[in-house]
C-alpha cells in the first residue's frame, strides 16, 4: 500500500468512528499501553489531540504516567516555521489552536530533542515493520530525528497495522510500538 493511499482511508476511518466506539477504543488504548513494560520516565512528549479529527486523545494516557512517575515532565510540540519546538506543559499552559487545527502551547519553556524518554507519535496507520504515516508534512520525521536512539517512540492507532506500505523513505523513523484497541505491536 502506498502512503497517501493510507492516509486518505485512514482519515475517513477514523472520522467514521462514532463518539461511542471512540470512547470505547480509548478505554482500551489506556489498557493495553498499561501493559507496556516502560522504564522510570523524566520527560514524555505527546501531541494534543485535534477533536475534529477524531485524533486519539493522550490525556488518559498522561496522567497514567504522571501517576507511575510523579516528577513526570509533559512535553507538547509548537509549529516554529519548517520545524517543531518542544515546550514544558502543565495546567498553567496557555494554549492556541493553530491554523491547521492543531493545539500548540503559546510560549513555555522550551526542552531539546536529547531530553525525551518517550514520544506519543500521532498517526494515522502504521505497518507492521513500524513504519508510520501521518499527514504528509514530515515535522515528526525530522524531529524524531533528532531524538535520542534509546527514546522510545510509541504510535496510538484505532486501526491494525497494514502489511507494508511500498514507498517508505530513508529517512523515515519506524516506532518501537504501535498501541491499538485489539493489541501492541512491537518493532525491532
Amino acid at each position: 500500500m502506498k502512503k497517501q493511499e493510507a492516509r486518505i482511508i485512514y482519515k475517513e476511518k477514523r472520522t467514521a468512528l462514532s463518539p461511542l466506539e471512540k470512547n470505547r477504543f480509548d478505554d482500551l488504548l489506556l489498557i493495553n499501553f498499561q501493559k507496556l513494560q516502560l522504564p522510570h520516565l523524566f520527560y514524555v512528549h505527546s501531541y494534543i489531540a485535534a477533536t475534529e479529527k477524531n485524533e486519539i486523545e493522550t490525556d488518559h494516557l498522561l496522567y497514567y504516567l504522571e501517576f507511575r512517575n510523579p516528577e513526570l515532565k509533559i512535553v507538547i510540540p509548537k509549529m516554529d516555521n519548517s520545524t517543531l519546538v518542544h515546550i514544558e506543559y502543565n495546567e498553567q499552559t496557555e494554549t492556541i489552536v493553530n491554523k491547521w487545527g492543531i493545539v500548540e502551547p503559546v510560549n513555555g519553556k522550551l526542552v531539546a530533542e536529547n531530553q525525551f524518554d518517550l514520544i506519543l507519535v500521532p498517526l494515522l496507520s502504521f505497518d507492521e515493520r513500524g513504519h508510520r504515516v501521518g499527514y504528509g508534512k514530515g515535522y515528526y520525521d525530522k524531529f524524531l530525528s533528532k531524538c535520542r536512539p534509546n527514546a522510545l517512540k510509541i504510535g496510538l492507532s484505532y486501526f491494525d497495522a497494514v502489511p507494508q506500505f511500498d514507498d517508505t523513505d530513508d529517512f523515515d523513523i519506524p516506532l518501537n510500538y504501535c498501541i491499538t484497541p485489539h493489541c501492541n505491536y512491537e518493532f525491532g
